[in-house]
């Protein structure tokens, strides 16, 4: 079983990587390369998300977890793939 990880320093206890290597020797661990957000999908998901809600004002917190929900879990997120998470591009919701 392959693991992808991000560079969290508690990812890395070397305490937890001792104990995985001993007692789960059917576990790999791969981290990817430091300072790349754009290898790492929650990153990918929680910038796209930023994207429909950074710069509204929302009337009520209602209205802003109603907008989540139908990015997140209705699919009306749209992650561009491919770009770098620094340039903020032309993301739109879908109809």
């Amino acid at each position: 079983i392959l693991i992808i990880l991000d560079n969290a320093s508690y990812h890395k206890k070397k305490t937890i990587l001792a104990e995985i290597e001993k007692n789960l020797p059917n576990i790999q661990l791969y981290f990817l390369p430091e300072y790349s957000p754009d290898l790492n999908l929650a990153e990918l998901v929680w910038h796209s998300a930023k994207e429909y809600i950074s710069h509204r004002l929302f009337k009520s917190v209602e209205e802003l977890k109603n907008l989540l929900n139908r990015l997140l879990n209705q699919g009306e997120l749209i992650i561009r793939g491919g770009r770098k998470i620094k340039n903020k591009g032309n993301a739109a919701i879908a109809n």
